[in-house]
């Protein structure tokens, strides 16, 4: 199979992975765990799984010099991305979260503006603008009169996950081309793991696991090892080949697919509101990523 197919079905892969980890986390937290607990489980139970792989499956040795690299991308793709996340997830409404997300593109576009010097169009700015209205719709649709409001700040904090992992895409670029999947996956969840182990472990160990019926545990083992480890590797495989930019794009299956769910085993309701802000982060997203077709191209000689 071409190897540029390969990448765009590891994109829809992990992305379709992400969409249903948005309703089936929510199912989770915080009526069995803290959302702290979840991401210790999460990482820890990741960077186990790959170590263990590490003794049977050939990796190439990380350079002293990158170490630094992947702990800064592990900082904001593993660690701020996840506490953001979840803490988030666990204080907004399945839906909203997933709007939220697919603003990505656009905070891809502007990180890759800004640290690989890529040129922004003025369609590109109005596409910004607009995903901008369309997050912004979602997060004050909590409601204007009390900012402090639990939904209110856990919108907010999805959008700032979303940052922070725009940034990552970007950052990890780079060593994904020097480094497979495997190899860079050991050492950013490694990293993680130690960044944000004072936060959770603490929650993690007080937590009343034995109360736990089985099918949130079916639930938990989705989110620690197809969430984090098939999607995290589809994703750092797809960025050997496509642009964190095109990569961003994919972002836009994950509300579809947690809408679909959410609604279907009635966890959320689509409200007008929703569907003002997708239009909205839509047309952004299009704007962001539209290529106007060169004219008076030379014909290809016969």
């Amino acid at each position: 199979m071409n190897q540029n197919i390969k990448a765009h079905l590891a994109i829809i892969g992990a992305n379709t992975i992400y969409g249903l980890n948005i309703v089936i986390a929510k199912g989770i937290m915080p009526d069995y765990l803290a959302p702290r607990a979840m991401i210790f489980l999460r990482i820890a139970g990741t960077t186990l799984l790959f170590w263990l792989l590490h003794l049977f499956i050939p990796w190439r040795k990380v350079a002293a010099r990158d170490l630094l690299k992947i702990a800064v991308c592990s900082l904001f793709g593993i660690a701020i991305n996840q506490i953001l996340f979840f803490e988030g997830l666990s204080r907004s409404a399945p839906i909203s979260a997933s709007l939220i997300v697919t603003t990505s593109p656009i905070v891809i576009l502007i990180f890759s503006y800004l640290l690989l010097k890529e040129r922004i169009t003025g369609s590109k700015v109005v596409g910004i603008l607009l995903g901008a209205a369309g997050a912004l719709t979602v997060i004050l649709s909590a409601g204007l009169g009390d900012l402090r409001g639990n939904t209110l700040l856990g919108n907010v904090m999805v959008f700032a996950n979303s940052v922070s992992w725009g940034l990552y895409l970007v950052l990890v670029r780079p060593l994904m081309e020097k480094y497979d999947s495997q190899t860079l996956m050991k050492w950013v969840f490694l990293f993680g793991l130690i960044i944000t182990s004072p936060l959770t472990l603490g929650v993690t160990v007080s937590t009343s696991f034995v109360r736990i019926p089985w099918h949130i545990w079916l639930a938990i083992l989705f989110v620690v090892f197809i969430t984090s480890a098939v999607a995290y590797w589809l994703i750092n495989y797809s960025l050997k080949t496509l642009s964190p930019n095109i990569n961003g794009i994919y972002i836009y299956l994950q509300p579809l697919v947690a809408s679909l769910t959410a609604v279907v085993f009635g966890k959320d309701t689509l409200t007008v509101v929703d569907f003002l802000a997708a239009a909205l982060i839509a047309s952004g997203v299009y704007l962001v990523t539209w290529r106007p077709k060169l004219r008076n191209q030379p014909k290809p000689v016969a």
